[in-house]
């Protein structure tokens, strides 16, 4: 099989995914304002107030708008995250308890990274195949690559909050295309979601792998 010009990734359940759960981590940062939160309950709830969510993506908008328009979206989720688990009375100061939640995603803390990560990215990268990141996630990603150092692997990096288009949307993947310059079929995507990184990869005419990553819980 002939090498791609280019390899995208996607960046959340790809390379590096939430250690434990997020409910956990909303728990963890709740103890900080006193606050005690059933881990079980919000994660459930988490996983349909995000699934009913619209796609993070602000076409129109102003670059300079955009991290206030990621703020408001992720608000709303974690404000109906807890509304449906019944825990959104237990703060006396919510918009103060997300303000800390919401940064404490833009650090190292959260996050794993898959122990294949470094050996492949390693690997392509001596085989000369450029690469970049395809994700549906916000500017903390910038942080977050930094902080596991991951950001010397890739000379893109294509948001949907910036370039206002989301996967599944094969606008995206044209985006990414045209920063490395590379026709579609030359560029591989792989990614961790059947919808929008495989099936979507596939529409846009990209060659799509599949990461079928298993479910692990990590303290």
């Amino acid at each position: 099989m002939a090498h791609p010009q280019v390899i995208f990734l996607d960046a959340v359940g790809t390379l590096f995914g939430i250690r434990g759960s997020v409910g956990a981590i909303y728990s963890q940062v709740a103890r900080e304002f006193g606050v005690e939160l059933s881990i079980p309950e919000l994660d459930q709830a988490f996983k349909e107030s995000f699934k009913d969510s619209v796609p993070p993506a602000f076409p129109g908008v102003d670059p300079a708008d955009i991290p206030g328009k990621e703020f408001s979206w992720w608000l709303a989720i974690a404000s109906q995250t807890l509304k449906r688990a019944g825990m959104l009375h237990n703060f006396p100061n919510f918009p103060e308890f997300f303000s800390v939640l919401y940064d404490h995603f833009a650090t190292e803390d959260p996050w794993m990274l898959y122990p294949d990560v470094y050996p492949a990215l390693r690997y392509w990268r001596k085989q000369g195949i450029e690469m970049g990141i395809i994700s549906n996630f916000d500017s903390r990603l910038y942080s977050v690559l930094d902080a596991l150092k991951l950001s010397p692997f890739f000379a893109s990096v294509t948001l949907s909050t910036e370039v206002g288009s989301a996967k599944p949307d094969p606008q995206i993947f044209a985006i990414a295309l045209q920063k490395h310059q590379c026709l579609p079929e030359s560029a591989w995507h792989i990614g961790d979601s059947l919808s929008e990184d495989y099936h979507a990869a596939k529409t846009a005419n990209l060659r799509s792998i599949w990461l079928n990553r298993p479910v692990l819980k990590h303290s």
